[in-house]
């Protein structure tokens, strides 16, 4: 034990007493810590931003859209959920309330949207009243679609923040008039600020009434849907699912055997799936930086070698007065630990400010959150790589012979 301390000791001396050599030796180790940190911090943070997302819509929500493969849409074949789906699932699928279809009358990639001199590209959807529920939009000024508006096919749309901006209105503009796609309509509400992931932009679109987007399109009966609604009881979620997906092969004449023209998804499904997704982008992002700690061990081979050769008289020196070849041996062992150690601890505490500066650059990002695993995990591999590179060096001080080492000049 005593000889263990005496090493510790004397590495640690050895490190202070070389100050600038030591940090420039940590410095591949720190660097590939601190990526690895920034990488799970931020993926820890976005990971909470899905659950954020998805809290809102509730474990019973769920959608369906069309699903086009990319062979049908070649050939020009382009699969749809129409107006006839929605009321057969209006009708014959039980158990589900809040139900909302929604399209992009001016197509899904949106429209100009106009005032005065300002020009701007967003996307508009055409939506009854129950959509503000299931997509979580709070007026911050004014009112969302009701259902007068939708009865009379009124010319009115609510914005969201960030167009609002982009167009250069007022904090309120609620009365003013804007164009849409060549339209004029009147703003009736700006919808309270919401979170942005994934491409998701809900503050750069605008909604207006669903009947009023029929009115804008060339043929109702060629409207592609998204439909979204709520089960009622989460345990029959399942059971709802199948309903509603045996309705529509039957309605879509689908054969047995045949891949659907359809998907229907649950909240819960698609947080896990976009959840996988970001743990699998993590794990290959941190396994590539990880590969830069192999770097940073082979830097600290390569100056504990030179300080081998260095320290050559010192080590014939020690050998002369009676340690063995094993104390030599775990000293340069433990120096070469202690490196990558301390290295390992600059560079988390660097990967945590560098995910701190990065979520408060990137809006709606989380404050970041480095768990207990990916910290322990960094250490123990830094520390690990310090000593497996350590050990070639402190082989080479360990074998040095006294004599041989005092005449070294």
């Amino acid at each position: 034990m005593s000889n263990l301390l005496d090493s510790f000791g004397l590495a640690l001396a050895s490190i202070r007493s070389h100050g600038f050599r030591s940090v420039l030796t940590m410095l591949g180790i720190i660097i590939g810590v601190a990526s690895v940190i920034a990488i799970v911090a931020l993926s820890q943070a976005m990971g909470d931003i899905i659950a954020s997302n998805f809290k809102g819509l509730g474990s019973n929500s769920m959608s369906l859209r069309s699903l086009t493969t990319p062979e049908q849409a070649l050939q020009g074949k382009f699969n749809r959920i129409t107006l006839n789906d929605y009321r057969h699932i209006l009708r014959h699928v039980g158990d589900i309330d809040d139900i909302a279809p929604s399209f992009s009358p001016f197509g899904d990639y949106g429209t100009a949207i106009k005032h005065g001199s300002t020009t701007v590209f967003a996307r508009v959807s055409a939506v009854t009243p129950n959509y503000r529920i299931l997509s979580q939009a709070t007026p911050q000024y004014g009112r969302y679609i009701s259902n007068d508006d939708v009865a009379t096919r009124r010319r009115v749309c609510v914005i969201g923040r960030k167009l609002r901006e982009k167009l250069h209105l007022p904090a309120n503009p609620v009365g003013r008039f804007i164009e849409l796609g060549g339209q004029w309509f009147k703003v009736v509400g700006v919808t309270e600020p919401r979170t942005e992931a994934f491409g998701g932009a809900p503050d750069d679109h605008a909604v207006i009434p669903f009947s009023t987007g029929q009115s804008l399109v060339a043929d109702p009966a060629q409207l592609d849907l998204a439909i979204t609604f709520n089960v009622i009881d989460s345990e029959q979620l399942a059971a709802v699912q199948d309903r509603t997906a045996s309705l529509l092969r039957q309605l879509h004449r689908i054969a047995p055997g045949q891949k659907d023209d359809f998907e229907i998804f649950t909240a819960v499904q698609l947080q896990e799936m976009l959840s996988r997704v970001v743990g699998s982008m993590t794990m290959v992002l941190a396994g590539i930086v990880g590969i830069s700690l192999l770097v940073g061990g082979i830097g600290i081979m390569n100056v504990m070698l030179i300080s081998v050769t260095e320290r050559t008289r010192e080590i014939g020196i020690c050998k002369a007065l009676g340690a063995q070849r094993h104390h030599i041996l775990v000293q340069f062992l433990m120096e070469a630990a202690m490196l990558s150690l301390v290295g390992g601890i600059i560079g988390a505490v660097l990967g945590y400010l560098l995910a701190l500066l990065a979520s408060s650059l990137v809006p709606g990002l989380a404050a970041p959150t480095i768990p207990w695993w990916a910290m322990v995990l960094a250490l123990a591999f830094s520390t690990v790589v310090g000593l497996l590179f350590g050990i070639l060096p402190a082989a080479k001080a360990a074998n040095l012979d006294p004599i041989e080492a005092l005449r070294f000049e």
